[in-house]
């Protein structure tokens, strides 16, 4: 992987400007300070690794050499898609479920920001903001992926079991494709972002739907009930033992153990 060759690759999409790396902290932390200035909407960072990786709540995020993709997608919101900001991570999940169902793979989103294949995590996405006054004036889409197996961590690393696309498609898989399509899809998807139908299309392929799941809102408190769906805004809705609904906005989504 290198700048000439992804600029090639990418030269289709409507992108803003590429920054390569061959090994960076986090593309996050590039793309936000990039943001700040004069970074023009979709552009990207990419890195062939990271060393300060990094996920929700601080977690790090493995990303080693020539094993995976670590790329953020600049979005300077319009308008008309600043009240639908919150479904950003669905955007991105979504845009990678399509390009592994391209490839044959039944890929499903773990609320929040996860994506799983045969209920293993293949990929995670971290939204951050940059904010100007009271608005946000730009997005950065971080997304992680697992190319190849030397990209998953061991066992004792993990916050839930993981996998990579090597497993299901063998070594050939081409990273490059993969980062084209995502991107594709994304600016695909963009203009639907305010639409019923993005939500039901995120519904679709919601893991755990119609499951008894516990939710860890991260304070030591856990939420249980039935995975219903999701809200609007992107949060998720379950119902209780009483049938009453709940609306779950931050957490982490695990099948409910059995008693």
């Amino acid at each position: 992987m290198n700048q000439k060759e992804l600029e090639k690759t990418l030269s289709k999409l409507p992108l803003g400007d590429v920054r390569y790396f061959d090994s960076v902290g986090s593309t996050n932390t590039e793309a936000l300070a990039w943001a700040t200035n004069d970074a023009k909407d979709l552009s990207l960072v990419i890195a062939d690794e990271q060393t300060a990786g990094r996920g929700r709540l601080d977690r790090k995020w493995f990303t080693p050499k020539g094993a995976a993709l670590a790329f953020s997608l600049i979005m300077r919101p319009a308008a008309e898609e600043k009240p639908f900001l919150t479904r950003s991570v669905g955007l991105a999940a979504l845009a990678i479920v399509d390009s592994l169902q391209t490839r044959g793979l039944v890929a499903q989103i773990k609320w929040p920001n996860d994506v799983l294949l045969n209920g293993l995590k293949v990929a995670g996405i971290l939204v951050e903001s940059v904010w100007s006054g009271e608005e946000v004036d730009c997005l950065v889409i971080g997304i992680g992926i697992n190319i190849f197996k030397g990209a998953v961590p061991s066992a004792g690393l993990l916050q839930f079991p993981a996998t990579s696309l090597e497993e299901s498609l063998g070594p050939n898989v081409q990273r490059e494709e993969i980062l084209h399509d995502i991107l594709a899809g994304i600016i695909a998807l963009r203009p639907h972002i305010g639409t019923d139908s993005f939500i039901a299309s995120w519904e679709k392929v919601l893991a755990f739907r119609g499951e008894q799941v516990q939710v860890e809102e991260g304070n030591g408190n856990a939420i249980t009930g039935k995975l219903l769906g999701l809200e609007a805004d992107g949060s998720l809705r379950l119902s209780d033992e009483q049938g009453h609904s709940l609306t779950v906005r931050f957490g982490d989504v695990r099948l409910r153990p059995h008693p």
